[in-house]
């Protein structure tokens, strides 16, 4: 079977209409080729809400169910990790933590990182997992990795609360920059999208992808500033350094959690710029694929 060229829906009728005759008639809906690789058709994204939402819901579900202890889950993950980056690089290799108690200042940079893994490695994997819905109707292809890196924000959300609770048992006072915690959990959504947009096109045709991507995520990790500040980095190197779109998105979310002396604006500027070039490209890609999703997947 193939699948016909990338399409934009258009609606020519409202919910319910009626006819010349006086019945009721259904609305018209004509599915139309894209106009281009640079025509993205947002409207019917928003048409298409209610199965975004399901295709979240649907996730949550299953990540939890029949598990013993349900959605702490979400929050043992990155504690377990802290506790281990605590032994090792805050016991053994004495890391330096920017003046913060070192296990809130891991414990913040992993609880965004979470997110951030999961949303990507979700995405990467997203189209492969739905192959069978892929085959059966339209809908716009790009809710399936954008449904992907909307779930782990449920995790971060229940994650947070222990970072709260952290703050109070330090005696961290919360600033006003916690006001910027959305714009920096953004950032980090956008940037496990755009990594998934081209991974998960990718992994259609390559499977390989799939099972490559995990050991990626593990090396990255270590290339961001996880367990460490990027004050250890040296000065020339930073910018290069920053190149990594994680480096701005936890330095920021550090800064905005934490309330740490100096927001690290080039480093969240260049994180930014890389991000947006990154997801441009990997719509653009995704478009340019979506139309032999069904054939191969």
């Amino acid at each position: 079977m193939t699948e016909s060229p990338p399409a934009q829906t258009k609606t020519h009728a409202s919910a319910v209409v009626r006819a010349h005759n006086g019945s009721l008639a259904r609305p018209t809906v004509v599915i139309e080729p894209s106009r281009g690789l640079f025509h993205f058709d947002f409207r019917s994204l928003w048409a298409y809400r209610e199965l975004l939402y399901f295709l979240v819901w649907r996730d949550i579900r299953v990540r939890y169910k029949q598990t013993l202890i349900g959605a702490a889950w979400a929050i043992l993950q990155p504690f377990l990790t802290m506790l281990i980056f605590v032994v090792i690089f805050g016991v053994f290799a004495k890391f330096p933590s920017d003046g913060l108690p070192y296990p809130i200042f891991a414990y913040t940079a992993i609880l965004v990182w979470f997110c951030f893994s999961q949303a990507a490695t979700n995405a990467a994997q997203s189209l492969v997992a739905d192959a069978t819905l892929l085959k059966k109707v339209y809908f716009p292809r790009l809710l399936i990795p954008l449904a992907a890196v909307i779930r782990p924000v449920v995790d971060f959300a229940v994650s947070f609360v222990l970072l709260l609770g952290m703050m109070a048992w330090y005696g961290i006072v919360p600033q006003w920059t916690m006001l910027a915690i959305p714009l920096f959990l953004l950032l980090a959504v956008l940037t496990a999208l755009a990594v998934g947009l081209w991974l998960s096109a990718l992994n259609v045709r390559y499977r390989d992808v799939g099972h490559t991507f995990p050991f990626v995520i593990q090396v990255w990790m270590f290339a961001s500033p996880v367990a460490y500040s990027i004050s250890l980095v040296p000065e020339q190197w930073r910018f290069l350094y920053s190149l990594n779109p994680l480096v701005g998105v936890i330095e920021g979310f550090r800064w905005a959690a934490l309330g740490t002396p100096t927001p690290p604006i080039s480093a969240i500027a260049v994180s930014a710029a890389v991000v947006l070039a990154v997801l441009a490209s990997g719509l653009v890609f995704f478009k340019r694929m979506e139309r032999t999703f069904a054939d191969i997947a």
